[in-house]
């Protein structure tokens, strides 16, 4: 298995224990302590601390992107493509991603925190315009 390929898989681990690290404890202890019924969380009302609800946003920020990095990466291993520059920005792509939900999660939102993630959000946009672009280049 060629590196793009383990790294999205990483991502899509990611997105899964981001899930159940967070929303899922939070939502299954209050529901076992009898806090709260299991219907009480609904789809259409954001409720909950504060962490909770940038859990959830961080969450589905994962979801959004996984689909984004998963036609790239599909695109990089269908061209045959094997190129340490390719590899990097797999990694790199995964690692700014990780790094966007902890900061997400883990600090209140300030005007710096925000820029911060927001720094490991566009270094994930660079890679993935960087791999699109190897494809292209192999391509012609």
């Amino acid at each position: 298995m060629t590196t793009p390929l383990w790294a999205l898989l990483a991502f899509a681990i990611w997105t899964v224990l981001l899930l159940l690290g967070t929303v899922g404890v939070y939502r299954w202890a209050r529901i076992l302590t009898g806090r709260v019924a299991i219907s009480a969380f609904r789809a259409d009302r954001v409720e909950g601390d504060d962490w909770y609800r940038r859990a959830m946003r961080a969450h589905a920020n994962c979801v959004e992107n996984l689909p984004v990095f998963g036609a790239i990466v599909l695109a990089v291993h269908a061209s045959g493509i094997v190129s340490p520059t390719a590899d990097r920005l797999a990694v790199v792509a995964v690692v700014a991603r990780v790094a966007q939900s902890l900061v997400h999660v883990g600090l209140a939102q300030t005007d710096a925190v925000t820029s911060v993630r927001f720094v490991f959000f566009f270094a994930q946009i660079v890679c993935f315009l960087g791999l699109a672009g190897i494809v292209i280049a192999g391509a012609s």
